[in-house]
């Protein structure tokens, strides 16, 4: 395996052996290690002093279950900080064939412009990419490099097109070409639709400051990684994939995906609504993951309530939502754009928050962060709540490049500082995921004291065998999830392969470890890469000016109650800054 870097200023491409410091880590640990090492955390996030980089996690590369995510990685334009957005789909698979490690993005282009990044076994190949010409003249056909303005998905169309079905692609949309912070960098699932986002952080806008519009992993006649102890990984597989099909969640998630977590946040009084000054919605019913089943399987055709967002995944905890035309609106429609797109706009229809995915999903942009910003938007007036066709015409401000639509595509805190509104879901610039922190106090540790900002993948609790609305106990919880989540991230699992590793013996993680790299790594590696990941995002922090005052939720959440409990914020200010203390 092998670190291979891009300098886009030069157009060259370098091949190099891992040093010995980067030879056990990937994925997000990996991430933090090389930008600790080789980015100064001062830089401009937009600037040539910026990295990015793509990692996929230790276990990536055989279709372990759940096991093959990317990490992308570089500092933050959105917080200022550290960030590491990852996402399910073939770009790690395709790496790890090509025997990448890391895969560095260094420098910006020497000019303006954007260019197809094509990778393969032979090398790197740039392709210059022009604007695409919206309605070309009679009998005069359309460049078929034109790719500037396009959406994701025409995007995705048109490369798959010129290279074939087999690659792996990251692409960003007009988003990112237009270096707006909450955007993503989009990769494809296992139909070749580019759904799966590493969303969070505006990572979209840096790759979009490197001039790349898509990056295109060609592994062609490159064979597995190699593994070095079949049998023994062959054994600790099937542990694995027996404890992970023997979970009660696996089964639950395949029904019902991640929407299921509706009325469990519902229950709990957690669940965002109308910028997050309530915690239950009286449309959950209409939204929630028990209805969505429901609609999709009535609705047949392309509908399915099940879909794997990578090759070889069990849990299958995606899905196709069609409409009642029998035609695909978009894939997948999530919790977390159910709860930000939906009970936080107050909107209660499962087909208008669909449409409104799919067209944030286009642009290339986070539907956490834009679906905060269009929650504190609606305080300010620019929509009613519940108003569908409202919010598509804000999100149409956004495809136009007009000053309003900066102002919302730059998140929630610019939102919140352009209208004056106070009540800003936010934590280091980054919006909150759809769990209410006031009823989720847990959660909440983990959007404060995470140094990647207000993201729920960072160390959800609410699973946790804990009265959630009791301050006490809570910085504990938040301590061992980020440590765990960390791990998971670093193997390039996704968070519900932990249902696998859970139940599965502890020695599984280091058998699969040891089998796939000939290594002798103990029972606690996953906390291990966990502490040591940590470790480094807190110091890239450090060094970029964060204190222990940047440690904490919006003042007014400590005072503000919550209905139904009424509940405010009020962990202690002590319990935050001891949540690293191990």
């Amino acid at each position: 395996m092998q670190i291979w870097r891009v300098n886009v200023g030069q157009r060259n491409l370098t091949r190099e052996p891992a040093p010995e410091s980067w030879s056990r880590l990937g994925g997000r640990g990996l991430s933090a290690r090389i930008l600790l090492d080789e980015v100064d955390p001062s830089c401009d996030p937009l600037g040539a002093g910026n990295k990015l980089i793509f990692a996929p996690g230790l276990l990536v590369g055989h279709m372990l279950s759940s096991c093959d995510r990317i990490s992308i990685g570089g500092k933050s334009p959105l917080t200022g900080g550290i960030k590491e957005a990852n996402a399910g789909g073939t770009t790690g698979l395709q790496m790890a064939y090509l025997g990448i490690r890391a895969l560095i993005i260094e420098d910006i282009p020497a000019e303006p412009g954007f260019w197809v990044l094509h990778l393969s076994k032979q090398g790197a190949r740039f392709e210059q990419t022009f604007r695409a010409c919206p309605e070309p003249a009679e009998g005069v056909s359309e460049d078929p490099k034109g790719l500037i303005g396009l959406g994701v998905y025409e995007t995705a169309s048109k490369l798959l097109e010129k290279y074939g079905q087999k690659v792996a692609i990251a692409l960003i949309g007009p988003g990112g070409e237009m270096k707006l912070s909450a955007a993503g960098i989009q990769n494809l699932d296992k139909d070749k639709v580019p759904s799966r986002i590493a969303a969070r952080g505006g990572l979209g806008a840096v790759m979009g400051s490197k001039g790349l519009k898509a990056v295109v992993f060609d592994a062609a006649g490159c064979p597995k990684p190699p593994i070095a102890n079949p049998e023994a990984y062959r054994e600790a597989q099937k542990v694995y994939n027996k404890a992970l099909l023997d979970h009660p969640q696996t089964h639950t998630y395949r029904d019902y995906g991640t929407a299921a977590m509706v009325q469990m946040c519902q229950t709990f009084g957690s669940l965002p609504t109308r910028n997050f000054s309530a915690g239950q919605f009286e449309g959950a019913d209409a939204i929630s993951g028990e209805h969505l089943r429901e609609l999709l399987l009535g609705r047949g055709g392309v509908s399915n309530p099940t879909h794997a967002c990578m090759p070889g995944c069990t849990i299958r905890c995606s899905n196709v939502f069609g409409g009642e035309d029998g035609k695909v609106i978009v894939s997948p429609l999530e919790y977390e754009s159910i709860g930000l797109m939906g009970s936080n706009l107050g909107i209660d229809s499962l087909d208008a928050i669909a449409r409104l995915n799919w067209q944030v999903n286009d642009l290339g942009l986070d539907s956490i962060e834009v679906g905060a910003a269009l929650g504190v938007a609606a305080e300010a007036g620019q929509m009613g709540w519940g108003d569908a066709a409202r919010a598509l015409e804000l999100l149409d401000e956004i495809r136009r490049n007009t000053p309003l639509g900066r102002v919302l595509a730059n998140g929630a805190v610019s939102t919140g500082k352009h209208f004056g509104i106070q009540r800003v879901p936010a934590v280091k610039g980054q919006a909150m995921s759809a769990y209410e922190p006031r009823a989720i106090k847990g959660t909440g540790v983990t959007y404060a004291t995470s140094p990647q900002g207000a993201d729920h993948t960072a160390g959800l609790t609410i699973r946790a065998r804990i009265n959630h609305l009791d301050p006490k106990g809570q910085a504990d919880v938040s301590r061992t999830a980020q440590i765990n989540m960390a791990g998971y991230d670093s193997l390039g699992a996704c968070l519900f392969a932990g249902f696998g590793f859970a139940v599965a013996s502890v020695e599984t993680i280091a058998s699969l470890l040891n089998a796939r790299y000939g290594w002798n790594v103990g029972t606690d590696i996953l906390q291990a890469l966990g502490k040591e990941t940590l470790k480094l995002e807190r110091e890239f922090n450090r060094r970029a000016g964060f204190t222990a005052k940047d440690d904490r939720l919006p003042e007014w959440m400590t005072r503000e109650p919550l209905p139904p409990h009424n509940a405010v914020f009020d962990v202690a200010e002590e319990d935050l800054d001891g949540v690293f203390d191990w």
